[in-house]
């Protein structure tokens, strides 16, 4: 797979050093990396930048990493955050953030390589654990297991989760969705994509979920939907 990463940095050279060594490290180890660089905490909070991985200036002007950081982790517990920084005595505040690591300026390859190899564990995990849904307040990180279902309203994607009041709602394409949740995630229909965790019940025409949601299957997807249920409820997915 593909991990994002997204590099904060108005030191348009600092940001290359990064760039070049996570560039580098891919090469060396078989990762794949879209890497992307913005210069202010602003164009990082505007909730248009999803990514498995956050490398983090602490002194951005006005607003600065570390308070970017505090408001990140409102919404999003999960993704791993690196702060790099001039001055190494702001190490100890990333604990409040519940930062992965810091790196100092100017970042050397081998400490950079060193310290992502955590790193990577850390994104491995997540990515077959949580799943990021870019909304118009922001993206939203969300464990997988929580996803009840997801529906599709002409282009407009609703992502049922449990534990929220309401859906999520965005655009895109249920197609996609369901190449990127994988295996424990069932197409049923046309609009309508269910976490297999959620079934509580099944039934010649449909299914009633976990939050007591009644959904039914097509006709042209009824056999493959059951197959895949009747594996799920094996053991073997």
């Amino acid at each position: 797979m593909t991990y994002r990463a997204l590099i904060v940095e108005d030191d348009a050279r600092a940001a290359a050093t990064l760039r070049a060594h996570l560039t580098r490290y891919g090469r060396e180890v078989g990762a794949s990396f879209s890497i992307e660089v913005l210069g202010s905490a602003l164009e990082f909070l505007d909730g248009r930048h999803a990514a498995d991985i956050v490398f983090l200036d602490i002194g951005l002007p006005g607003v600065s990493g570390m308070e970017a950081a505090q408001i990140m982790r409102q919404t999003d517990e999960v993704t791993p955050i690196v702060f790099v920084t001039d001055l190494a005595q702001y190490a100890v505040r990333g604990y409040a953030v519940d930062a992965l690591d810091f790196m100092v300026k100017p970042v050397e390859y081998a400490d950079f390589a060193l310290r992502m190899g955590r790193a990577m564990r850390v994104m491995t995990r997540n990515a077959n654990a949580t799943v990021s849904i870019p909304t118009a307040d922001g993206t939203r990180i969300v464990p997988m297991r929580d996803i009840v279902y997801v529906e599709i309203l002409r282009h407009d994607l609703y992502w049922h989760v449990a534990g929220m009041t309401g859906p999520l709602r965005v655009r895109g394409s249920l197609t996609a969705e369901e190449a990127r949740l994988g295996e424990r995630f069932c197409r049923i229909s046309a609009s309508h994509l269910i976490n297999m965790q959620h079934v509580r019940v099944v039934r010649g025409s449909g299914i009633t979920m976990s939050d007591g949601t009644e959904l039914s299957f097509s006709r042209s997807r009824k056999k493959a939907a059951l197959e895949a249920l009747a594996r799920f409820a094996g053991g073997s997915v």
